[in-house]
Formats: C-alpha cells, sequence, structure tokens
C-alpha cells in the first residue's frame, strides 16, 4: 500500500469522525426528546384511560363495552404515540400509515358480517333498547329472557329453558318488543258468550273478577269492552295492568276466575259451531 492510498484512507476516516462529531449532537438531542416524548406520552394515556373509565362508569355502562372501549382507546393511542416518537428519531412515517391503512382494509374486507355484529353490540350497548333480564321479542319470531349481551351476540333464554344465540346485526336492524322496561303489562283476554246472555250483566260479573284479583292494578283503570259478533259467541276483550314479574299469574288467576264466575251465573261459553239444515225434496 503506498503512500497515496494511505492518504485517501486518512482522509476518508478523518471526514466520517467529522461528520460522526457534527451529527453526534443532533442524534444524541433525538433520541432524548423522542425518550421524554414516550415517557410523557405513556404518563398522559394513563392518565386518558383512568377519566374515561370513569366517565363510563358514571354512566353506568356495561361492563363489557367498557372492557372493548378502553381497550380500543388504549391501542389507538398508543399506535400513535409511537408515530411520534419515530418521527422525532428522523424516520419517515408515511410507510406506517399505508401499512395500518392496507391492513384495516383487508380486515374490513374479510370480516364484513363480524363487523356488522359488532356494529351492532355497540348500538345495543349504548343505545339500550333492552337489558339483562329483560323478556323481548324479535321480529324474526324468537322471544326470551336476556341472558347475556356480548359485542357479537346476544343470548336469550325461553320459557322452556332453550338458550338462543343471535347475531346482534339481525338485533339492531329489526323491530324488538321490551316487554320488560316499562314495569308493567296489560293483559287482553278474549272471552266468547253465548248470544242469548245478558251482555251488561257478563260485563259486570268480569268486572268483579278482575276487583277481586290481587295482581290487578287501578291505574290504569281495567276494562271489559264488547268487541265482535262473532259466528258463534259475542266475544269480549278483558283488559287488565299488572306488575311485569306477576303478569302470568294474574293472566291464569283471571281465566279461572273469569270461567267460574259465568258458569255460577249460567252464562255459556259455546265452542265454535255451525248449524246444518237439511232439505229434502
Amino acid at each position: 500500500m503506498d503512500d497515496l492510498e494511505l492518504n485517501k484512507i486518512q482522509q476518508h476516516w478523518d471526514t466520517l469522525i467529522s461528520s460522526a462529531i457534527s451529527w453526534a449532537p443532533r442524534i444524541f438531542t433525538a433520541i432524548i426528546s423522542a425518550l421524554l416524548i414516550y415517557l410523557i406520552g405513556s404518563w398522559m394515556i394513563r392518565m386518558i384511560k383512568k377519566l374515561v373509565e370513569k366517565a363510563f362508569k358514571k354512566r353506568n355502562m356495561e361492563a363489557s363495552l367498557q372492557h372493548f372501549l378502553l381497550n380500543i382507546i388504549n391501542w389507538g393511542l398508543n399506535i400513535l404515540l409511537f408515530i411520534v416518537v419515530v418521527t422525532q428519531l428522523g424516520v419517515q412515517t408515511s410507510a406506517f400509515v399505508a401499512m395500518i391503512g392496507a391492513a384495516g382494509l383487508a380486515v374490513g374486507l374479510a370480516l364484513q358480517g363480524s363487523l356488522t355484529n359488532f356494529a351492532g353490540g355497540i348500538l345495543i350497548l349504548l343505545l339500550k333498547p333492552f337489558k339483562i333480564g329483560d323478556f323481548i321479542s324479535t321480529s324474526s319470531g324468537v322471544s326470551g329472557t336476556v341472558q347475556a349481551i356480548d359485542i357479537f351476540h346476544t343470548k336469550l333464554v325461553t320459557p322452556q329453558n332453550q338458550l338462543i344465540v343471535i347475531p346482534n346485526g339481525v338485533v339492531s336492524n329489526n323491530s324488538i318488543t321490551n316487554f320488560t322496561q316499562l314495569g308493567t303489562r296489560r293483559t287482553s283476554l278474549d272471552i266468547g258468550v253465548a248470544y242469548d246472555a245478558d251482555l251488561r250483566q257478563t260485563k259486570d260479573i268480569l268486572m268483579e273478577v278482575i276487583k277481586n284479583n290481587q295482581y290487578a292494578l287501578e291505574t290504569p283503570a281495567p276494562q271489559v269492552v264488547i268487541t265482535e259478533l262473532g259466528d258463534s259467541a259475542v266475544n269480549v276483550s278483558v283488559r287488565v295492568s299488572t306488575s311485569t314479574e306477576n303478569f302470568w299469574t294474574m293472566n291464569e288467576e283471571l281465566i279461572i276466575g273469569c270461567k267460574e264466575a259465568l258458569d255460577k251465573a249460567g252464562i255459556g261459553i259455546p265452542f265454535p259451531q255451525r248449524d246444518v239444515h237439511i232439505y229434502n225434496q
């Protein structure tokens, strides 16, 4: 190796050292700044999570929804903090943003049905059309007591003790009848009486049965209404309100009481029948 080559190597080495010396303060400053940003950002994320958690508890939000939303907030803030830190270190973040966008699009396309159920679960937990313990019926004909409301599914237990799992997308996009939320239910018991019966006497008898029922509420006032002249009977509707938990007990007692009272008064409850006339020629 001659002197010329040694001089070139020495020049390159000197240039490298001078560059390192000139860049060292900047790199050191960037690392210190990034570390401070990370520490302060982590502390802020913890504070934000605590504040959000207190707000959720103050609004009595469902525990499953609280946990899920807190996880989303935690992941979102940490991703944002990561982007800020690497930006402070001089790394171009456009590639990260593009990767995150592409991954989100791919996941969205692959899980369209699950995302629909997820959105439905969020709506149910936020709007609260029903809660655990309510007896509901859906437009698809499914009914039962709500056992659990998950992010993707709602679980019902039928009166026959059967477990029904319904996707939240189906529940949130269709009509729901909640029999429990208002606290009271009103029965509509239809009774057919014979055409030769005294209808005013029939109404008085049935109203007396209602007054003697311990579960019947006075407000709203009960009603006994003649509703229809049927094919084989005059139809009478008995309408009474009671608390939700006593509905089925009251309904059964009304059926028994009305039948016994009408039998005692000699008012018949005819079964469907037809008169057949035969003409001889």
